[in-house]
C-alpha cells in the first residue's frame, strides 16, 4: 500500500524539515517553508524507473575526450552564450519575465534544429498545440520534424520522448509538469526538484538535449528551489523591458563555455532577430554635447561592448541627498562620489546624484569605475565630455587609476566604432593601436582634465 509522508521544504534552497520553521537554517530566509506530501511505496520513492545503462567506474584517461558536435541554434548570439551551440545530453534552464520572449526564442530554435534532420519535441504544459501553432505561424516555414504536444505528466512525456526518437526536447515550463508519484501540486518545491532530476537522468543517460523554461519571482530570480540551478548544466536569463524591442540573453552558469557572455536580440513581427553589433545599438541614440554622458568599454564574457553612462547631479531639494543608480551597483556610485569629493574637491555631499547605463545593460566589472566618475563630474561641472573619447579604468580609494584586463580588445572595439581617443590606466601600458590616440592617466584628477574639455 502506498504510504504518504508530509515534510516541509524551503522554497528557496529546497532544505527539508519534518516540521514547519519560520527561518530556513540552510539559506537563512524567512517564511519560505511550505508543506509537501510525497507518496512512497515499499519504503522507496516511486519515480520513473531508471532505464539508463549502468556505467561502471573506469580510469579517466580511458574516457574519450573527443569534442562532441553541438546543435547550432540558428542564432549566432545564442550560440555564443551557450559556448558554441547546444551540447547533446545537456540540461539548459532559461528564465525570464512573463512575455519577454522565452517561448518564442525556443520555438525558433526548435524549428531551426528540426529543419536540419533532427527530431525535436516541443512540450507545452501551458498551451494547446493549436495555440502553439498560432504563435509559430509568424516565425516562417515550419519543419516536418518539429513535433509538438500539450502534456503535464512527466511519465507520459518521457514515454513520448523515447517513442519519437527526439534528440532535443523543450519543456515549457518546468513549473507546469508533475510526477504522479508525488501528491504535491505542479510547481511546488518537491515537484520541481524531482522533475528536474528525472529530466537530468534522461538527458545524461540517453544523450537527449533538454531545454527547460523556468518562471521567475518578483525579485527576478528563478522560481523554485535553488537546487534546480545547481542540477542543470546551463542557466540563462532573458532580460529586457516590455516597452522596448531589445532583449538581452545573459549566461550566469555554463559547464560548456564562458558563464559571462551575453547575446542581444530584437523582437519583431516575425519573432526574434539577433543583433550582431551591440555597441552600435547601445550608442545609436547617444546625445551629442550633453553634460554627464560618457562612453565606456566593458567586457561581457569575451566580447568587448561600448555602452553609454549618463549622470545627472543637482542640488538636493529635500535636504537629504538622493543616490539612485540603474544598471550598476548603487553602493559603487556612492563610493565614487566619496572619492570625487575627497580626492578631487567636488562638493557633492549636498547634491542628488542619478546614474544610468543606457540600453538596459547591467555592468558589474570595476573597469567602468572611471566612466562613472567622469560622468558624475561632467554633470556636476556642466562640462560635456569629449564625444570622441572612450574611458576605461578602475578607480581606487586613493584616487588612483588601476589597470584592467584585456585592454587591447577594448581599444580595438573603440576603433571599430569610430572613436579616435581613449583614456586608459598608465599602469603597465604598452599599446599602440592604429587610428587611436591612447591617453594614459594615473590619477582621477588627470582623467578629468583629459576628458572634460
Amino acid at each position: 500500500m502506498p504510504r504518504t509522508r508530509a515534510v516541509y521544504a524551503c522554497q528557496q534552497c529546497g532544505h527539508e524539515s519534518p516540521r514547519w520553521l519560520g527561518r530556513c537554517p540552510e539559506c537563512g530566509e524567512w517564511n519560505t517553508f511550505v508543506e509537501e506530501v510525497e507518496r512512497r511505496e515499499g519504503g522507496t520513492r516511486t519515480f520513473l524507473p531508471r532505464e539508463l545503462t549502468a556505467d561502471s567506474p573506469r580510469p579517466l584517461v580511458e574516457v574519450s575526450s573527443q569534442e562532441v558536435e553541438r546543435y547550432r541554434t540558428g542564432f549566432g548570439e545564442l550560440d555564443r552564450v551557450l559556448g558554441g551551440g547546444v551540447v547533446p545530453g545537456s540540461l539548459v534552464l532559461l528564465g525570464g519575465d512573463p512575455g519577454i520572449g522565452k517561448s518564442t526564442l525556443l520555438l525558433q530554435v526548435s524549428n531551426h534544429i528540426s529543419s536540419h534532420r533532427e527530431t525535436v519535441l516541443y512540450v507545452s504544459g501551458e498551451e494547446s498545440p493549436t495555440q502553439t501553432r498560432m504563435r509559430a505561424d509568424r516565425l516562417g516555414p515550419l519543419a516536418d520534424r518539429l513535433l509538438v504536444m500539450s502534456e503535464s505528466n512527466l511519465e507520459t512525456i518521457c514515454q513520448h520522448i523515447g517513442a519519437s526518437g527526439a534528440r532535443l526536447v523543450v519543456v515549457d515550463s518546468i513549473q507546469s509538469v508533475y510526477l504522479s508519484a508525488l501528491d504535491s501540486p505542479p510547481g511546488s518545491v518537491a515537484q520541481v526538484r524531482e522533475c528536474a532530476g528525472t529530466l537530468l537522468r534522461l538527458a545524461k543517460g540517453q544523450g537527449v538535449a533538454v531545454l527547460l523554461v523556468g518562471h521567475v519571482t518578483k525579485a527576478g530570480e528563478l522560481a523554485g528551489p535553488r537546487v534546480l540551478e545547481h542540477a542543470v548544466d546551463t542557466v540563462l536569463y532573458f532580460e529586457g523591458e516590455r516597452h522596448q524591442s531589445y532583449r538581452i540573453l545573459r549566461g550566469v552558469k555554463n559547464r560548456f563555455g564562458s558563464c559571462h557572455e551575453i547575446g542581444i536580440f530584437e523582437m519583431g513581427e516575425a519573432g526574434l532577430v539577433e543583433v550582431p553589433n551591440p555597441s552600435q545599438v547601445l550608442l545609436a541614440e547617444r546625445p551629442e554635447g550633453a553634460a554627464g554622458s560618457v562612453v565606456v568599454s566593458t567586457l561581457e564574457g569575451t566580447r568587448p561592448i561600448l555602452v553609454e553612462i549618463q549622470a545627472l547631479v543637482g542640488p538636493a531639494t529635500l535636504g537629504i541627498p538622493r543616490r539612485t543608480a540603474s544598471g550598476v551597483d548603487q553602493s559603487r556610485v556612492a563610493l565614487l562620489l566619496a572619492v570625487l569629493e575627497k580626492r578631487c574637491g567636488l562638493h557633492l555631499s549636498d547634491h542628488d546624484a542619478f546614474l544610468k547605463i543606457t540600453g538596459g545593460v547591467h555592468v558589474e566589472e570595476p573597469a567602468v569605475d572611471l566612466g562613472i566618475a567622469v560622468a558624475l563630474a561632467s554633470s556636476f561641472r556642466e562640462i560635456p565630455a569629449d564625444s570622441g573619447t572612450v574611458v576605461v579604468g578602475e578607480v581606487g580609494l586613493a584616487g588612483e587609476i588601476r589597470s584592467v584586463n584585456r585592454l587591447e580588445q577594448r581599444l580595438r572595439e573603440a576603433v571599430r566604432m569610430g572613436f579616435r581617443r581613449c583614456v586608459v590606466p598608465a599602469v603597465g601600458l604598452n599599446l599602440a593601436i592604429p587610428g587611436l590616440e591612447v591617453v594614459a592617466v594615473r590619477t582621477l584628477d588627470e582623467a578629468l582634465g583629459a576628458v572634460l574639455v
